[in-house]
């Protein structure tokens, strides 16, 4: 009797243990599932016309934008976008608050040491934005001038390499149109910004500038930063890139804001 009753406990056991290993399997799957389909906060600077900007009802537009919802759509990526001033930006991903940026940032090796980059989604150059009355007419004639930047942008660095990172007659904003109504107001003699920034202001607002081209200004390339070693998200934003480069989705987003290429 007593054997009956031990086979008896241990069938129940054995029972019991097989059904919680079922029930935990599909909840292993959930959370796997869950991970794959996780929304990604995305980090960008909405302060940057056309690359990026924000409405009135507050939504984040732009070129950048709708690059990365195409790339999105590709990849299966669930995106939210979320307005971070560009000072902070980079501590963003690095904290983990932000999983993607992009924010018209350039490719460069000291970023590259701390944050992995897509393949380029746009080449630019910078320009040089002055009065029509100046007679300024080449880079290296700003020395001793004032010149206005958006901080911490490849514009900051050129105007440091000329006059020096620590120098007064450097005026540093958090946009560049900030630096264009100091501009208008003359209280800097020139600004140096990204030309698909300075082409748009141009564009849409009514001024005395004029731009200057620089032989000496290098071409540069945006990317969209990761968090360094995230293999796999980098793997996915490629695929997408490259996806809606042969489908002539990214001609047509460009058309958009750039014209014809």
């Amino acid at each position: 009797m007593m054997r009956l009753i031990l086979i008896s406990i241990l069938s129940i056991s054995l029972f019991a243990s097989c059904t919680k290993r079922t029930e935990e399997e599909p909840s292993k799957a959930t959370e796997a599932q869950k991970s794959q389909n996780a929304e990604l906060v995305v980090g960008t600077d909405a302060a940057y016309a056309p690359f990026e900007s924000e409405t009135s009802d507050k939504s984040i537009v732009g070129f950048d934008i709708e690059i990365l919802k195409a790339i999105g759509e590709k990849s299966g990526l669930k995106l939210r976008f979320v307005n971070t001033p560009w000072e902070g930006l980079f501590n963003q991903l690095e904290s983990g608050d932000r999983d993607i940026l992009i924010s018209a940032i350039t490719i460069n090796d000291e970023r590259k040491k701390v944050m992995d980059f897509s393949e380029p989604y746009f080449e630019a150059v910078q320009l040089i934005v002055v009065p029509l009355s100046s007679k300024i007419s080449k880079f290296s004639e700003l020395k001793g001038k004032k010149i206005g930047v958006q901080t911490g942008t490849t514009g900051d660095e050129v105007a440091s390499g000329l006059l020096g990172k620590t120098s007064d007659d450097i005026k540093r904003f958090e946009g560049t149109p900030l630096a264009l109504q100091e501009l208008s107001a003359r209280g800097v003699d020139a600004v140096i910004a990204d030309n698909g920034v300075i082409n748009n202001f141009m564009a849409n607002n009514k001024s005395d500038f004029k731009t200057i081209s620089d032989p000496t200004f290098k071409k540069e390339f945006y990317g969209i930063a990761v968090k360094k070693g995230n293999t796999e998200l980098i793997k996915k934003i490629n695929e997408g890139l490259a996806a809606i480069k042969a489908d002539g989705t990214y001609d047509s987003i460009f058309k958009k804001y750039f014209g014809d290429k």
